[in-house]
This record gives C-alpha cells, structure tokens and sequence, in this order.
C-alpha cells in the first residue's frame, strides 16, 4: 500500500518539472501600491544578491509594443485601471524563469490578487519563499507618481486613483494570505531609498552570493 501513498508527492514533482522545465527556483514576491519604490529596491536587490527581476508590468508592456492580439487586450485593461486575467501573466512570468538561467526571481507587482495568487500557485506549483511588502502612504506615491515624468498612460491623477483603489481592494487580501503564513517582511517605504535598502539588505542576507 506504500506506493499508493506516495503516488501524489511523485505527481506534485513531476507536475513542478513540466512547467518550468525541471527547474527548482526560489520566488519572492515584491508588492507595494503604485509608487512604493519597489522598481529601485528591485534594481538593488538584483546588484547585490543576484536575483533577476520580473515586473509583471514590465512583461505585460513588452506584450503591448510586440503588437500581438494579446497585447490590444492588455493595453484596454491597463487603461481603465483593471487586472489582467491570471492566465495572461502567469503565462509571460512562466516563459521568462524558463528562458533564465538563474534560479532566484523577484516577481514585481503580482499577484495583484488572491485569485492571481491561487492561479499562480496552481499552475507553476511555485509558492514564494516570502513576500517582500513595501508599505507607503497613498499621500506619498501619489506625490511620488505625479513627480515622476515617464510618459506612463497610466501616470494621470484619474488612473493613479484607480490604482490606488484596485491595489487596497485586490492586493491587501494577498498579503493577509501570506501574513497569516508568516511569510510577509513589511518595510517603512516612506523613508528614503538607502534607508529603505537598509531594511532590504538586512531580510536577504540569507540570500547573499557565497564568497568564493
């Protein structure tokens, strides 16, 4: 009867090997409302610990300028402020940590909410190590986000509000999710950067490339 027991583990594995190509990979994920500074963390953590970084945004605006049919349906969303379905996203994040040859990802600004996070556990078989939550004002990434002149379609006051709206309905829950886990680090996002990267450095010591 023993090998009926272990029958699911085997299929659990087997299940992991086909999405990502038989990689182990470890997956924090980074959330924080539109203009916590999570792009600058990132760029930081990807300098000093060797993650590569994998903005869910970033990924689905790549989609956007390749003209696809897909990528029409994206930009429509983003404009009125909604959440691309899960499928679509986890489908560009899948492809992206199969293509690299690292095994260490952040995922920037996803799951944005409880059923992206149940869709990407579902289908990858991935949950994160932990979730890296940069906790700001919406006082401050509203200064922050109208100071910041990128030519974004989504950087007017109306769209930012939108967003703010969509992160505190649609995200909070994600992180409580976790939080109920013991898996969410909360940093004070409203301190300046190298202060903010302080508190970062210290939550992925664990993580620092071995000295030869």
């Amino acid at each position: 009867m023993g090998t009926v027991v272990d029958a699911p583990a085997v299929v659990a594995e087997e299940v992991t090997e086909n999405m990502l190509g038989g990689k182990k990979v470890t997956v924090v994920f980074v959330l924080g409302g539109p203009g916590s500074g999570k792009g600058t963390q990132c760029a930081n953590i990807v300098e000093h610990f060797g993650f590569t970084h994998l903005s869910a945004g970033d990924l689905l605006r790549a989609e956007i300028k390749s003209g696809s049919e897909n990528g029409t349906m994206i930009e429509n969303m983003i404009k009125e402020g909604k959440i691309v379905p899960s499928e679509v996203t986890i489908k560009l994040l899948q492809e992206a940590i199969i293509k690299s040859e690292n095994d260490k990802f952040l995922i920037d600004g996803f799951p944005r909410n409880e059923e992206n996070r149940a869709a990407f556990e579902n289908v990858t078989k991935i949950s994160p190590a932990f979730v890296l939550f940069f906790d700001c004002s919406e006082e401050e990434m509203e200064r922050r986000l109208l100071g910041r002149n990128q030519g974004r379609v989504d950087d007017n006051i109306e769209t930012i509000k939108k967003r703010f709206k969509t992160f505190v309905e649609s995200s909070l829950p994600v992180i409580e999710h976790y939080n109920s886990k013991d898996k969410v680090k909360k940093i004070d996002a409203a301190k300046p950067i190298l202060e903010v990267f302080e508190d970062v450095k210290a939550i992925f010591a664990p993580y620092a490339p071995k000295a030869e």
